[in-house]
């Protein structure tokens, strides 16, 4: 099992040193999240609360993830970096594509494309995307920016984003795509890619996903090719526990190990502190089996 360190709603400075620390102590990955603003009020629902509100207080950093990664990956030498999650619809494929890629040039291929449709129109109006038909733009936007990401001339035939002979240098490492969500259209496209990405849940729910995605991997002519499953698991501690998880087909962990020891105040050194503990208690006893 992998274990990848939540960075969502640290301030970027800390975001630093929460890297070479997960870097040093021989964690797999970090999960960046994204966010272009922040209102003051929604209109629209935030899903995953029950009373629609979200779990940040105001100007909480959300910095651009790929110029985050971009220089995470200078301070950090085996650290993966996958986004918790993007959302290309917002965007425009080409300036996407461009910034993937660079980002994941400059850190060597350690990067993975965690993306969403999204879940907030008021961040599509304000940003001057359609939030109708944001699935299938999604769909055709992954395959018209694998196609950049590939060398040579790219001539794309889409409903949206049809493409004339371009090319788009530098030419990246293999990016992966996972798909966040828990819709049935969010699990369906999930199976077409490389892995699933989830927002808390716990361990026997993260499990049912997990079945369901392998099922729908057979659906697909994909049920034998390598398969990531990231779970946040909100009542996995011991390493029983996270064995029991990975049983399920849980492949990694999304985790903010302070959160089981010094709680959420902690101060920078007590988090990495904490790192330290958690790979004595959780990560060697797992590595060691």
């Amino acid at each position: 099992m992998n274990f990848y360190i939540s960075t969502a709603y640290l301030p970027i400075a800390e975001t630093f040193a929460i890297a070479k620390a997960a870097d040093r102590l021989g964690f797999d990955g970090l999960g960046i999240p994204d966010h272009v603003v922040d209102f003051a009020e929604l209109t629209t629902p935030y899903p995953y609360t029950r009373d629609g509100k979200t779990r940040w207080e105001p100007f909480t950093d959300w910095p651009d993830p790929w110029v985050l990664i971009g220089g995470l990956a200078q301070c950090t030498s085996t650290l993966r970096f996958v986004t918790t999650v993007y959302i290309p619809a917002l965007r425009d494929p080409f300036t996407a594509a461009k910034a993937i890629g660079t980002a994941s040039t400059l850190s060597g291929g350690r990067l993975e494309l965690g993306i969403g449709v999204g879940w907030s129109k008021d961040e599509f109006d304000l940003l001057g995307a359609r939030f109708a038909g944001r699935g299938k733009r999604t769909d055709e936007m992954i395959s018209l920016m694998r196609d950049l990401w590939t060398p040579g001339w790219t001539t794309f035939d889409g409903d949206d984003y049809p493409t004339p002979p371009v090319e788009m240098s530098p030419t990246p490492p293999h990016i992966p795509v996972f798909v966040g969500g828990l819709t049935d259209r969010a699990l369906k496209r999930a199976a077409r890619y490389d892995g699933w990405v989830g927002d808390l849940i716990t361990t026997a729910g993260a499990a049912d996903v997990a079945e369901r995605l392998h099922s729908l991997r057979s659906d697909v002519g994909r049920a034998e090719t390598a398969f990531t499953i990231i779970a946040p698991l909100i009542d996995a501690i011991t390493p029983d526990d996270y064995r029991q998880a990975a049983h399920t087909g849980i492949t990694h962990v999304l985790t903010m190990p302070w959160m089981f020891y010094s709680g959420p105040d902690a101060t920078t050194e007590q988090k990495i502190e904490d790192m330290a503990r958690f790979r004595t208690d959780v990560l060697d006893p797992l590595r060691c089996t």
